[in-house]
């Protein structure tokens, strides 16, 4: 057996340890301890039942009460979480994973071993009595479920106490980096059983803030976890996270000290931020790609040189200088250039009226076409005036004969639609919750992923570029495996499924009495270190 160990493992556990006590000198600020935050954003969460969740808004509150076996820090380095280091066998598919000893979950009942299998045997079995819902991301990564012939987990076993044995069908490069996505946080075995269908409703993980309750579009209660098992966290007394839709109006809550953070900060008030001493602006690290998706099962969005028209007749440049205020720049490729696998050699779609016009005529369309775009009614971190920006697409697609309707959706609304292939063209994003091209590329755009409900939402089905992204997980040679993502985006810039719009540094705004926080590229938003000096 080979030994696959984290990098400086022993260091860096110190290290995990010391950076969760307290990185920050704040003896002379304890004032601050056992304090309440309000963090404003634009929507609801739509699950707190971590393996159920896709969006952005429920893994921002499961995050902090559930915790991984491997977790990503702000640099997306992986580091050790509720397991400490890991084996791969010869074989390349036979997993050994020791845990963290001493840790309880909530509601009092170990985590160990058992409480692994127990998580992984609810995901992977559909007649598995707690297996309620979806478990989108678990089919996306593990190519099914139990007994679905493209499977990829053979078994998942205790060894003993603190040791765990998975067992794969085949080589996966990134599996280490799978158990670190917010998805598969380990749930209490006694509460899932318990709550049954209403345990989204009931989380109970071993992160640092405990579930207290839950007003749907209104606010979500967490509570210090007394018996965290790293000293002196969390330093807040409750995290509290608020619903305000607005844009305007969460940030006047903020200026009138009504809750103390907010995110989904229209660019445009950044400047009012700075110059007001008692707010501070913080820029998340760009890890995201906005776009607009094609729904391909429609026409005339499957005729490709109608996709390539709508890119060229789009003024990204434009978009990007009205409605982000410097905080993005032009997407070329579905994945981020900070990302590796990112091909620099691909330019992107110039903005070119005439060009568009001319493959509009060679696709039959020369007096243009009418047809809706979708934009969600909420900002995302990835699209932070969806609805300006829908308007300015459709001017720009008038000029080519292209008429649009514009509709709107509140969140969970606009999620289940899109899913569903309700939609002409719709406005999307994702944030990535893995440092790999994998996450970007496999949930969004493979070809397993456009059955309803799809979270390919242009449902793009190129059975080459799938393939490729499906050799990239088996091959563990990562030149390799960057090569094949190169020749996917070469593919995907072909087929144009989606007119990209833009990679941004999302900005969020905070009292300036608010310390400790560091924005996680992935929105991973720990708020374990915060505290308050006020």
């Amino acid at each position: 057996m080979k030994r696959i160990v984290l990098a400086l493992l022993t260091i860096v556990v110190g290290l995990f340890i010391t950076a969760c006590s307290g990185g920050n000198d704040t003896s002379t600020e304890s004032e601050g301890e056992g304090s309440t935050l309000i963090f404003a954003r634009g929507a609801d969460s739509l699950s707190l039942d971590a393996i159920n969740v896709t969006d952005g808004e429920s893994t921002r509150v499961t995050h902090n009460i559930y915790e991984t076996l491997f977790k990503y820090d702000e640099k997306l380095e992986l580091q050790p979480g509720l397991a400490t280091e890991y084996e791969l066998a010869e074989d390349e598919l036979t997993w050994t994973l020791k845990l963290r000893k001493g840790v309880s979950f909530h509601d009092g009942t170990d985590f160990n071993a058992d409480a692994v299998v127990f998580n992984f045997d609810r995901w992977m079995d559909p007649n598995h009595p707690e297996h309620n819902g979806e478990f989108t991301y678990y089919s996306f990564l593990y190519g099914g479920f139990k007994g679905d012939q493209d499977h990829k987990i053979e078994y998942v076993k205790a060894i003993d106490d603190y040791t765990v044995e998975i067992k794969l069908t085949e080589p996966t490069a990134p599996f280490i980096s799978y158990l670190a996505i917010p998805m598969f946080g380990m749930a209490s075995p006694e509460a899932v059983q318990k709550y049954g269908e209403n345990y989204d409703e009931n989380p109970v993980g071993t992160g640092p803030f405990v579930f207290d309750s839950w007003t749907r579009n209104d606010k979500i209660l967490l509570s210090k976890n007394e018996d965290y098992y790293v000293e002196d966290i969390p330093r807040l007394d409750q995290l509290i996270f608020r619903v305000i839709p607005d844009n305007s109006a969460r940030f006047t809550a903020l200026q009138t000290g009504e809750v103390d953070m907010i995110d989904g900060l229209s660019p445009d008030d950044a400047d009012l931020v700075k110059s007001d001493g008692n707010l501070d602006l913080v820029k998340r690290p760009g890890f995201n790609i906005g776009y607009l998706a094609f729904n391909m099962e429609k026409e005339p969005f499957n005729n490709p040189k109608v996709r390539k028209a709508l890119n060229y007749a789009i003024n990204k440049d434009s978009i990007i200088d009205a409605f982000y205020n410097g905080m993005a720049e032009k997407a070329v490729n579905p994945i981020p250039p900070s990302l590796w696998g990112y091909n620099e050699e691909i330019d992107g779609y110039s903005y070119d009226p005439e060009k568009a016009k001319e493959l509009l005529a060679e696709a039959g369309l020369e007096g243009g076409f009418t047809t809706e775009l979708w934009a969600m009614s909420n900002p995302r971190p990835y699209m932070p005036q969806p609805l300006k920006i829908a308007e300015a697409i459709q001017s720009d697609l008038a000029e080519v004969g292209v008429e649009i309707d514009i509709n709107t959706y509140e969140w969970a609304t606009y999620l289940d639609k899109t899913s569903n292939g309700e939609h002409d063209m719709a406005l999307f994003g994702w944030t990535g919750v893995m440092a790999d091209p994998d996450n970007f590329l496999f949930p969004n755009l493979s070809k397993t992923n456009a059955t309803k409900p799809a979270n390919n939402r242009a449902f793009y089905k190129n059975e080459e570029f799938t393939n490729l992204l499906l050799k990239a997980r088996t091959t563990f040679d990562e030149e390799e495996r960057i090569q094949l993502y190169k020749e996917a985006q070469e593919i995907f810039y072909d087929d144009a499924p989606w007119a990209l719009i833009g990679h941004t540094t999302p900005p969020l705004a905070k009292k300036e009495y608010v310390k400790g926080f560091v924005a996680h590229p992935m929105s991973d938003d720990a708020f374990w270190d915060v505290y308050l000096t006020n």
